[in-house]
Protein backbone atom coordinates (compact mmCIF):
# COMPACT_ATOMS: atom_id res chain seq x y z
CA UNK A 1 0.00 0.00 0.00
CA UNK A 2 1.47 3.30 -1.06
CA UNK A 3 1.47 6.14 1.43
CA UNK A 4 0.98 9.54 -0.07
CA UNK A 5 2.68 12.49 1.47
CA UNK A 6 0.30 15.33 2.12
CA UNK A 7 1.56 18.81 1.59
CA UNK A 8 -0.06 21.88 2.92
CA UNK A 9 -1.20 24.45 0.47
CA UNK A 10 -2.50 27.73 1.71
CA UNK A 11 -3.79 30.23 -0.77
CA UNK A 12 -3.30 33.69 0.67
CA UNK A 13 -5.86 36.08 -0.74
CA UNK A 14 -5.85 39.78 0.06
CA UNK A 15 -7.79 40.60 3.21
CA UNK A 16 -10.13 43.33 2.03
CA UNK A 17 -11.51 44.11 5.48
CA UNK A 18 -8.08 44.75 7.00
CA UNK A 19 -7.02 46.72 3.92
CA UNK A 20 -10.01 49.03 4.27
CA UNK A 21 -9.46 49.46 8.03
CA UNK A 22 -5.85 50.41 7.28
CA UNK A 23 -6.98 52.88 4.62
CA UNK A 24 -9.62 54.58 6.78
CA UNK A 25 -7.45 54.82 9.91
CA UNK A 26 -4.36 55.81 7.92
CA UNK A 27 -6.11 58.53 5.95
CA UNK A 28 -7.21 60.47 9.03
CA UNK A 29 -5.27 61.30 12.20
CA UNK A 30 -8.35 61.43 14.43
CA UNK A 31 -9.86 58.86 16.77
CA UNK A 32 -12.79 56.81 15.42
CA UNK A 33 -15.54 55.11 17.37
CA UNK A 34 -16.08 51.56 16.13
CA UNK A 35 -19.46 52.35 14.57
CA UNK A 36 -18.08 55.32 12.61
CA UNK A 37 -15.09 53.28 11.50
CA UNK A 38 -17.27 50.36 10.46
CA UNK A 39 -19.62 52.58 8.45
CA UNK A 40 -16.66 53.98 6.50
CA UNK A 41 -15.18 50.53 5.92
CA UNK A 42 -18.55 49.08 4.92
CA UNK A 43 -19.21 51.90 2.43
CA UNK A 44 -15.79 51.41 0.83
CA UNK A 45 -16.29 47.63 0.59
CA UNK A 46 -19.73 48.09 -0.99
CA UNK A 47 -18.24 50.48 -3.54
CA UNK A 48 -15.63 47.83 -4.43
CA UNK A 49 -18.33 45.12 -4.52
CA UNK A 50 -16.33 43.17 -1.91
CA UNK A 51 -19.11 42.62 0.64
CA UNK A 52 -20.21 39.06 1.31
CA UNK A 53 -21.84 37.25 4.20
CA UNK A 54 -24.12 40.03 5.40
CA UNK A 55 -23.57 43.21 7.36
CA UNK A 56 -23.62 41.67 10.85
CA UNK A 57 -21.06 39.02 9.94
CA UNK A 58 -18.88 41.69 8.37
CA UNK A 59 -19.20 43.79 11.53
CA UNK A 60 -17.93 40.86 13.61
CA UNK A 61 -15.05 40.23 11.24
CA UNK A 62 -14.11 43.92 11.21
CA UNK A 63 -14.13 44.05 15.02
CA UNK A 64 -11.94 40.95 15.22
CA UNK A 65 -9.49 42.38 12.67
CA UNK A 66 -9.40 45.70 14.52
CA UNK A 67 -8.65 44.01 17.84
CA UNK A 68 -5.88 42.05 16.13
CA UNK A 69 -4.34 45.34 14.92
CA UNK A 70 -4.55 46.73 18.46
CA UNK A 71 -2.80 43.62 19.82
CA UNK A 72 -0.06 43.94 17.19
CA UNK A 73 0.56 47.57 18.21
CA UNK A 74 -0.58 49.13 14.95
CA UNK A 75 -3.72 50.78 16.29
CA UNK A 76 -4.11 52.74 19.50
CA UNK A 77 -7.22 52.09 21.55
CA UNK A 78 -8.35 54.81 23.94
CA UNK A 79 -11.54 53.80 25.69
CA UNK A 80 -13.82 52.78 22.83
CA UNK A 81 -12.06 54.80 20.16
CA UNK A 82 -9.31 53.81 17.75
CA UNK A 83 -6.51 55.65 15.97
CA UNK A 84 -3.94 54.35 13.48
CA UNK A 85 -0.26 54.46 14.48
CA UNK A 86 2.87 54.79 12.35
CA UNK A 87 3.22 51.01 11.83
CA UNK A 88 -0.33 50.63 10.49
CA UNK A 89 0.65 50.43 6.77
CA UNK A 90 2.51 47.19 7.58
CA UNK A 91 -0.87 45.47 7.96
CA UNK A 92 -1.91 46.20 4.37
CA UNK A 93 -1.80 43.20 2.03
CA UNK A 94 0.46 44.97 -0.47
CA UNK A 95 3.08 45.49 2.25
CA UNK A 96 3.15 41.77 3.06
CA UNK A 97 3.47 40.90 -0.63
CA UNK A 98 6.67 42.93 -1.01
Amino acid sequence: MAITKRTRFSRRVPDHVTDEIVYVLGADERFFGFNDLFESVFARLKARNAVSGGEEMLRLRAYEKLQNLVTRGMVEKLGKEYKGLARLPEAHSTFEAE
